[in-house]
């Protein structure tokens, strides 16, 4: 490719960009630049002209590449205007429940930013244009092509209300898909809480651009999803909180789409080694402004906006909540210990529904781990029982050696009552305490109270076959049903194994 081909190419195609951003550099106000017909033009013509500028390797030519990285510059920003446009014109519909800053005005001070980087963007443009040789329009584009005065009010409701078969289901498909977005957007959430100096860090690892790109698009499908099958029914005059739930829906989808574009913005133009060329094209933003930004703003709001709609979902699952119970068997390795209470009660409070688990007529919160723990004193004085009965009716102790040993005596009850497949032994070879736990009483007394002792110390178990009663919201139940017949994440010896798809929210 010739040179001079090259050059009369973009003088041609940049025409109508530098034409914009001459007029956007002459603008006396903000205000003037904050109009979508404009932000959109300036989105298209930037958008064309990077890609033709890419299709010829612009961005590795030290002569061009400061041109294209301009040309990125206000593709980014008008891109990020225009979303933050669209939240200012879409607030008053979003019916977002109230947080603790002022969205509105934390918009506007956004977009000032963001149009102050396209004024910036657009002037230096101007200069590179000129090193380049492109003509610039010598008239400034006409103001009136860029205005939008919107006429208050909305058109007539004609459209017939489709009718929906159960409000119920609704509600519980659109408030699931949003709870599961929640575990997916902690990292996210968590960034919204670390001081300044941890930004860098933190945009390093979690809100990189990749992370924030996969949960755009997964907001995007829930909002999706909801025009589909919500958007013209009843559904919404039936339960009002299906509309507040699709404004935070919404707002977080946008929001995330300016995280994305500034992550982009300072991943790819701002934190990367430019051209070390003498005409290299400085960033139009510094760095730490920029990371103040997405920040501040956007990964600040994400987070008051999922925490608002979080606590709206437990709300209105709770209203359709149909009650019902599952028994299920007790965790086989050491009963309700930390892990399986712990992915229990995880499972119950993701709902926000309430849960009690019954056991021997005792009742215990499922949303506790230390009190699903509790139950194991009565799990471990079940298996201590059914173990003094195996010994005694197998009449273990009557056939060994009364000469014998006495910590031989007890190897050999523990031997063969795994081997009867009675016991899980999980220490080999098995250590015993120096002294026994009981001093006097007949031989079998002595031997029961040594095999329990090693029962609480957790060297051997019992698989009674005991069983739990889970009673509450049948989704939540579903979870815990899937979750038991999945060994509860653990095999028999207490190792880690994978959960099914549908339960992967409690890995995070």
């Amino acid at each position: 490719m010739i040179d001079k081909e090259f050059q009369e190419l973009i003088a041609k195609r940049a025409m109508t960009l530098l034409g914009l951003a001459k007029h956007i550099s002459q603008c006396q106000s903000n205000k003037e630049i904050m109009i979508r017909p404009l932000i959109g033009a300036l989105l298209s013509q930037s958008t064309q002209l990077e890609e033709l500028l890419d299709l010829y390797g612009a961005g590795n030519n030290c002569q061009w590449c400061g041109f294209r990285s301009l040309t990125a510059a206000i593709k980014h920003f008008s891109d990020a205007s225009y979303e933050l446009l669209h939240i200012r014109y879409s607030l008053p519909e979003y019916r977002l429940l109230p947080i603790e800053q002022d969205f509105a005005r934390a918009t506007e001070e956004t977009l000032e930013f963001t149009v102050n980087v396209l004024k910036q963007a657009a002037s230096q443009m101007l200069i590179k244009a000129e090193m380049l040789d492109l003509p610039v329009p010598s008239q400034r584009l006409r103001e009136e092509s860029y205005t939008e005065d919107l006429p208050p009010g909305h058109l007539e409701h004609h459209c017939q209300t489709r009718a929906i078969e159960t409000v119920a289901e609704t509600v519980t498909l659109l408030t699931t898909a949003f709870l599961n977005l929640v575990v997916e957007s902690e990292d996210i959430r968590k960034a919204s809480r670390v001081k300044p100096e941890k930004f860098v860090s933190y945009v390093r690892d979690s809100v990189s651009e990749e992370k924030l790109r996969s949960l755009e698009l997964q907001f995007h499908n829930l909002q999706s999803l909801y025009d589909t099958y919500v958007s013209g029914t009843e559904a919404a005059m039936l339960d009002t909180d299906l509309p507040v739930l699709r404004g935070h829906i919404s707002v977080v989808f946008h929001l995330l789409r300016t995280a994305t574009l500034f992550v982009h913005h300072y991943e790819r133009h701002v934190k990367k080694q430019q051209c070390d060329s003498v005409g290299r094209q400085e960033p139009v933003v510094r760095a730490e402004v920029l990371l103040d930004v997405i920040m501040r703003y956007s990964v600040t709001h994400i987070n008051l906006y999922i925490d608002c709609a979080e606590h709206l979902c437990h709300e209105m699952l709770k209203r359709y909540a149909e009650v019902g119970e599952i028994e299920v068997s007790v965790p086989p390795y050491r009963g309700f210990h930390v892990r399986p209470s712990t992915l229990i009660a995880k499972i119950v409070l993701h709902y926000g529904s309430a849960v009690q688990m019954e056991m021997d007529d005792e009742v215990y919160d499922a949303s506790s781990p230390l009190g699903l723990f509790r139950a194991n004193e009565k799990i471990n004085a079940q298996k201590r029982r059914w173990l003094a009965a195996e010994v005694v009716r197998l009449k273990l102790v009557e056939q060994m050696n009364q000469q014998s040993d006495f910590n031989a005596v007890v190897r050999e009850v523990v031997l063969t009552l795994v081997g009867q497949s009675k016991l899980i032994l999980y220490e080999q070879p098995l250590q015993l305490p120096e002294e026994p736990a009981r001093t006097e009483g007949t031989l079998l007394e002595k031997i029961v109270e040594e095999v329990a002792r090693l029962l609480a110390m957790g060297k051997i178990d019992v698989d009674t076959k005991m069983t739990a009663k889970f009673i509450g919201d049948k989704r939540v139940l579903a979870d815990i049903k899937l979750l038991a017949e999945s060994g509860y994440g653990e095999d028999k010896f207490g190792n880690n194994i994978s959960l099914p798809d549908k339960l992967t929210y409690l890995r995070r």
